[in-house]
């Protein structure tokens, strides 16, 4: 089930399987929701998920809020999970998009340790804000060889959802799933938050003292922004 948040349609469970088409997912949270209101092709992209979940308290909270609806969670990172346990269950085929070599490789090794069933396969682009055409091709062409039946794309937000959005229909993918840092998150290049700061809503801020420099503006700055289209959405339905 959906729920409109806003303009998007934010699901408060995981898709059912098997996918019965080609499905992109992606992700929000107060951040992006905050980038794509002067990002338009992100909005698009955004608004054209097949799934969108809400990986990010403050979208939990805004919708009891605006809607009087409570939804869980679902972060980025336990969408690859549950997709990871399909993968290993129904022997499926699993492309890794975005990343270093380095990483690619701890991801694979922990793959084959856990998930012996799955068949793996990667490539790691060049590190640019912008693809060229011919690189766009080329990457096409390395997943469609491949063939899978899940496509993680890690490439950072919004750069990775409006990747799958442009070439969706050229991918040979059933899954298409923009999931960010968690390449990091799995390969164990960056700890998560502990449980307890998860449960009570405060992962942001253990994720700010990690990385201050990276993190300020999205927690302080857009998060405010954030407050402030929902208060203003909360008084509209209020009068």
């Amino acid at each position: 089930m959906s729920i409109n948040f806003f303009e998007y349609k934010v699901s408060n469970k995981y898709p059912p399987w098997p996918p019965k088409k080609k499905t992109i997912i992606n992700t929000i949270n107060p951040h992006s929701f905050c980038v794509a209101k002067k990002d338009k092709y992100f909005k698009e992209a955004l608004l054209n998920s097949d799934i969108i979940v809400p990986d990010g308290i403050g979208i939990v909270l805004a919708c009891r809020l605006v809607l009087g609806m409570k939804i869980d969670r679902i972060t980025g990172a336990e969408m690859h999970n549950y997709l990871l346990k399909e993968a290993e269950k129904n022997k499926l085929k699993v492309f890794y998009l975005g990343s270093t070599k380095n990483t690619l490789g701890k991801i694979s090794k922990k793959i084959s340790e856990e998930h012996p069933n799955i068949t793996f396969a990667s490539f790691s682009p060049k590190f640019k804000p912008t693809f060229t055409e011919q690189e766009n091709l080329e990457m096409v062409k390395i997943i469609n060889q491949f063939s899978p039946d899940i496509l993680f794309v890690g490439m950072t937000a919004p750069k990775q959802e409006k990747w799958s959005y442009i070439n969706k229909e050229n991918l040979n993918a059933t899954i298409i799933a923009s999931v960010g840092a968690v390449f990091d998150f799995y390969s164990g290049n960056i700890k998560r938050a502990p449980k307890w700061t998860m449960k009570i809503g405060m992962e942001w801020l253990y994720r700010f003292f990690r990385e201050p420099k990276r993190m300020w503006k999205r927690y302080f700055i857009n998060n405010a922004k954030f407050i402030y289209f929902v208060l203003k959405a909360t008084f509209k339905l209020r009068t």
